[in-house]
C-alpha cells in the first residue's frame, strides 16, 4: 500500500485485478474501492493516476472528477433525515436543477385523481365538512355535478399523476383540451345523425372549477407548495340569451285553462316574485304570511329540503290578495294532511316531497302552445325564465338593494352588506312596483287594490 499516494491500490482475496480506493480530500476517508481491471500493481497505479487526471469512469455517463465522485459516494452512504432531504431538494430547486419533488409519505404523495374524487364526495370530503361546519351553503346536487365533471374530464387526463406533481402548465394544457369538446343535443334518432354543438364557455369554466377549487383548497391547507391555479385563463363567450315573454303573452298564458292548477299557480308566483323553482317547491304552510312569503328553504331531488342557495332566509313580497288566497287554498287541498309542515305545492303520491320542477316547465310550454305559439318557439321558454322576467321588468322601478332582497341575488358585495338592514318603506316600494307591473297580468287581480307596506 502506497500511503504517499492520494489513493490506495490493493488486491482483494481470490480476485485477479487490483482495486483503487481514492481518498476524499475533504474528510480524509477512503471511498468505495473500484476495480482498475489491471492484474499488476504498477499498471493499477498508472490507471489510478489517469483517472485522477481524466475523471473516474461511470457506468452510465461521462467520467467525473474526484470532487464530484466523492460527493456522489457520500450521498450514497449518507444516513439522511427528512430535514436533510428537504434541504437538498430546496438547494437543487434554488440552483434550477429541480422543479418538483415529492417525498414519500407526505400530503403531496397522493394520487391526484383519488384526491379529486374524494374532494367532491359529499359524505366524506373534508372540504365539504368544513363548509357545512361554517354554515356555508353547499348542496349535494352541486357536489354531484362537480364530481361528474371530475370523473368525465379530470380523471382520464391526469391518470397516474400525484397531487404534488400538478403544475400550472399541466392545468393550462388540460384547459386547451376543452377547446374542441362537442356536446350532443337531444336524443339520437335511428337513421339520423345526432345534432351537436360546441360546449359553452360557461360549461367549460364549470369543468375547470371542479379541479381548480380542489387545488386551491389543497394549497390553503398546505398540502402543496404553490397555488397552481393562479394565472389560469378562463373561457369567455356570450351566454345564451334568456328568452322571456312579453307582458301581452304573459297575460295570455294565465287567461287560459291549465291542465294542472299547481303548475299554473307556481308559474304565476314565479312571475310576480322572481323566486327560484326550488324555493317555490320548498314552500310549506308555515311559510305563508298575510301579504308575503317567508323563504327559508329550497328543494331539489338530491338534497331534499335544504337551506336556500345563498344559505339565507328572506321575506318575499306578494301584494296580491287573490294570489295569496289561492296559495292558502292550494295548501289546504294537500291530500296528505300535514298541517303546518305540509307543502303548498304538494306531490300527489308522496307526502314527504313536493311536485317536480319538470311539471312547472312542461305545463308552461303546454300553456304557450294553447296561446298559438309553435312548439319550436315554446321550447325556448323555461320556468327559470320567470326569474329573468321579474328582474328585467322591476329593475328600473326599485333600487337594486330592494330588488336583491326580494330575489335573493348576491352579486354586489356592498349591496350584500347593506341588504342586512331593511329601511322603512322598502316593502311598500317593492309591493307598489309589483302591483303596477304585474297586477294587470293576473286575471284574478285585474283592477284589484291591495294594501301595501307593513
Amino acid at each position: 500500500m502506497k500511503k504517499s499516494l492520494p489513493f490506495s491500490v490493493f488486491k482483494r482475496a481470490n480476485r485477479p485485478c487490483f482495486v483503487v480506493a481514492f481518498k476524499n480530500q475533504q474528510t480524509g476517508k477512503y471511498l468505495t474501492p473500484i476495480s482498475t481491471g489491471q492484474v499488476t500493481e504498477s499498471a493499477a497505479i498508472q490507471t489510478a493516476f489517469e483517472w485522477l487526471r481524466d475523471g473516474i469512469p461511470q457506468q452510465n455517463g461521462k467520467p467525473v472528477d474526484l470532487k464530484r465522485y466523492s460527493l456522489r459516494e457520500m450521498a450514497k452512504a449518507a444516513d439522511l433525515t427528512p430535514d436533510d432531504v428537504d434541504f437538498i431538494i430546496k438547494e437543487l430547486q434554488r440552483q434550477g436543477f429541480l422543479k418538483i419533488a415529492i417525498l414519500t409519505g407526505t400530503k403531496q404523495d397522493r394520487d391526484f385523481s383519488e384526491y379529486l374524487t374524494n374532494f367532491w364526495d359529499y359524505d366524506n370530503s373534508p372540504y365539504i365538512k368544513e363548509k357545512l361546519r361554517k354554515n356555508h351553503g353547499i348542496h349535494r346536487r352541486y357536489c354531484l355535478e362537480q364530481s361528474g365533471a371530475v370523473k368525465r374530464y379530470w380523471v382520464p387526463y391526469f391518470s397516474g399523476k400525484l397531487l404534488g406533481e400538478i403544475t400550472r402548465q399541466d392545468i393550462e394544457a388540460f384547459v386547451e383540451t376543452l377547446d374542441d369538446v362537442i356536446v350532443i343535443i337531444g336524443k339520437q334518432q335511428q337513421g339520423k345523425k345526432a345534432k351537436t354543438r360546441p360546449m359553452s364557455a360557461k360549461r367549460k369554466n364549470t369543468i375547470i372549477q371542479a379541479g381548480t377549487i380542489a387545488l386551491s383548497w389543497a394549497f390553503n391547507k398546505e398540502m402543496i407548495d404553490k397555488d397552481v391555479t393562479q394565472g389560469i385563463t378562463w373561457f369567455s363567450g356570450k351566454a345564451a340569451e334568456r328568452q322571456i315573454l312579453t307582458p301581452e303573452l304573459a297575460s295570455a298564458v294565465f287567461r287560459i285553462t291549465w291542465n294542472d292548477d299547481r303548475a299554473r299557480l307556481a308559474n304565476m308566483l314565479a312571475m310576480v316574485t322572481g323566486m327560484r323553482a326550488g324555493e317555490i317547491q320548498g314552500l310549506r304552510v308555515q311559510d305563508l304570511g298575510k301579504d308575503c312569503l317567508y323563504v327559508h328553504h329550497s328543494w331539489n331531488r338530491r338534497d331534499g329540503l335544504k337551506t336556500t342557495k345563498t344559505n339565507e332566509s328572506r321575506t318575499v313580497e306578494v301584494p296580491f290578495p287573490g294570489l295569496m288566497q289561492e296559495l292558502i287554498t292550494m295548501a289546504a287541498s294537500n291530500p296528505h294532511q300535514q298541517d303546518m309542515e305540509g307543502y303548498v305545492f304538494w306531490a300527489e303520491i308522496l307526502a314527504d316531497k313536493p311536485m317536480e320542477q319538470q311539471m312547472f316547465n312542461g305545463q308552461l310550454r303546454e300553456a304557450l302552445l294553447q296561446t298559438g305559439m309553435s312548439e319550436e318557439s315554446a321550447r325556448n321558454y323555461t320556468f327559470h325564465g320567470w326569474r329573468h322576467y321579474f328582474t328585467s321588468y322591476m329593475r328600473d322601478r326599485v333600487n337594486e338593494k330592494i330588488l336583491q332582497r326580494q330575489t335573493g341575488h348576491k352579486t354586489l358585495i356592498m349591496l350584500d352588506h347593506y341588504s342586512e338592514h331593511s329601511l322603512s318603506g322598502d316593502r311598500a316600494k317593492m309591493q307598489a312596483a309589483q302591483i303596477e307591473t304585474f297586477g294587470g297580468l293576473l286575471p284574478d287581480m285585474s283592477g284589484a287594490v291591495a294594501q301595501v307596506g307593513a
